[in-house]
């Protein structure tokens, strides 16, 4: 009760005539980034995060927090149209959000992936607003074991529950284990796997990888079937959109399994990213149509997406409650907050009550507002879809170009991108998964540095990995997702021969 009351308070601040002007102008702000590939939520909410250093605390952080939800959002839209995620967290998304489109069907796979992101984002709001004590108490016990366990749990589902053969699973997994070990070892400060290339010391920056894997992958792919020589049209009107937004109640299961996904890999170091893979193998595997995934299936396109929201919208709790940022933009916006003199933690809910409050009720309006005008822009958006093949293939070409290079204006990045590209093209002729490889790009430098710090703290014994019940029950479980496989074949050969 003391937290709606408290809630009601932070409308109060949050209802203004500037504030909803910041929440507007930072929504259609975020969408721009998250349509552009080469930007993304981190990038965009860092570039724009000096405009804020003269306003109040309160007004910053909403507009700052709009730009967030708006590139979630935006992010949508390329790997809906063009195969091209404009957020990491989209990648998912690809897989049916694109074969609906291009099947077609643009405005259903928008408005589908809007409609379930926004239900993933509320979820996420009112997690934090009910459940903000606990859910502190459990991130609390975190430490290195603890976040190699939830990622172990993510590698383990996509082995176990991820829908392709285990090997080629394994195989595109390793795969992105070793593109994420090229550049420093953040343990020991050494150089690796860079052939002496300087560049490469930093690393392969995931968007070029995404960029190529996906987009001129999938270029290439379209090309080789002459897909040049059509176009999609689709007849665009406001009642498919309704309907279809009228259709989600449909998938209620699939929508409240992919936000419980979502909030626990947002409180945890999952991040949007694991979350949404995670939930769409989930849904892959529990499906009664899981052969028609890929092909343009609604489930496919609802529990990434509303993962991928609940998730990215949970991840400020930590970072409010704790001083603990759980994404990339999380981080970016606990910069900002300390450099307006404010320090995240248990102390902010007591000694800023105003903005705390302000800030979660912005989350409810910031929302709606992203809604209805990712909404009002899915004609515009879905009309693209209209054009011949052969006027959309430069523009992405194009569009993936000046995005590798925009990414630290290196012409290596471009290269390694075309690379990618031929990557990704060889994983589809050959009918590997693509998923773990990105996951594992994604998250693979970050479960290693877990797991070495485990191993250092306990002195090299894999005892840490079962101290407590927490680290335990997560290893379980990743290691019950691998046993998946073996004992499906295993119940398959005995049905067979029982029959």
């Amino acid at each position: 009760m003391e937290n709606f009351d408290l809630l009601l308070h932070g409308f109060s601040i949050a209802i203004s005539v500037d504030h909803v002007a910041l929440m507007i102008g930072g929504v259609l702000l975020g969408i721009l980034v998250g349509v552009l590939p080469g930007l993304g939520a981190p990038n965009g909410v860092s570039l724009l995060l000096p405009i804020t250093f003269g306003m109040q605390p309160v007004s910053a952080i909403i507009l700052l927090s709009s730009i967030y939800w708006g590139a979630l959002f935006g992010g949508s839209v390329t790997s809906i149209l063009f195969n091209i995620p404009g957020e990491p967290s989209s990648v998912a998304t690809t897989f049916d959000g694109y074969p609906m489109a291009r099947s077609g069907r643009p405005t259903q796979a928008l408005a589908t992936a809007f409609g379930s992101a926004a239900f993933g984002a509320l979820v996420g709001v009112v997690l934090i607003t009910c459940l903000a004590s606990w859910i502190a108490g459990v991130a609390l016990k975190f430490g290195p074991a603890e976040y190699f366990a939830v990622y172990f749990l993510a590698f383990s589902s996509f082995i176990g529950v991820g829908g392709a053969p285990p090997i080629k699973t394994v195989v595109s997994l390793t795969l992105g284990f070793a593109i994420a070990a090229i550049g420093m070892d953040t343990v020991s400060g050494q150089v690796r796997l860079t052939m002496g290339v300087d560049e490469l010391v930093k690393g392969v920056n995931f968007v070029v990888a995404v960029m190529g894997l996906f987009g001129i992958g999938e270029l290439l792919i379209a090309v080789e079937e002459e897909m040049h020589a059509r176009a999609v049209s689709s007849r665009i009107d406001w009642r498919e959109v309704f309907r279809t937004i009228a259709s989600l109640p449909r998938y209620g299961w699939v929508l409240l399994r992919s936000a419980a996904v979502g909030c626990w890999m947002g409180i945890t170091p999952g991040g949007p990213t694991a979350a949404s893979f995670m939930s769409y193998g989930i849904a892959k595997r529990v499906s009664r149509r899981r052969d028609k995934f890929g092909t343009g299936e609604p489930e496919g396109i609802i529990a990434p997406e509303t993962a991928d929201h609940a998730a990215g919208t949970s991840a400020l709790l930590p970072m409010l409650s704790l001083g603990i940022p759980g994404s990339a933009t999380a981080a970016v916006m606990m910069g900002g907050l300390m450099i307006w003199g404010l320090n995240p933690g248990p102390a902010l809910f007591i000694e800023q009550p105003d903005f705390v409050w302000g800030l979660i009720a912005s989350m409810y309006l910031g929302n709606i507002v992203a809604v209805v005008l990712v909404l009002l822009t899915v004609p515009i958006f879905a009309a693209l879809m209209r054009l011949p093949f052969f006027f959309i293939a430069p523009l992405i070409f194009i569009v993936c170009v000046v995005g590798a290079y925009s990414v630290s204006n290196s012409y290596l990045d471009v290269l390694l991108m075309m690379g990618f590209g031929v990557l990704g093209y060889l994983f589809k002729k050959l009918d590997y998964p693509l998923a773990p490889l990105v996951l594992a790009v994604v998250i693979g430098d970050k479960a290693e540095d877990a797991f070495r710090q485990s191993m250092l703290m306990s002195q090299g014994s894999l005892r840490i990995f079962v101290d407590n019940a927490l680290v335990s029950t997560l290893v379980g479980l990743g290691f019950a997702l691998l046993l998946v496989p073996p004992l499906a074949r295993t119940f398959g050969r005995l049905r067979k021969r029982a029959a």
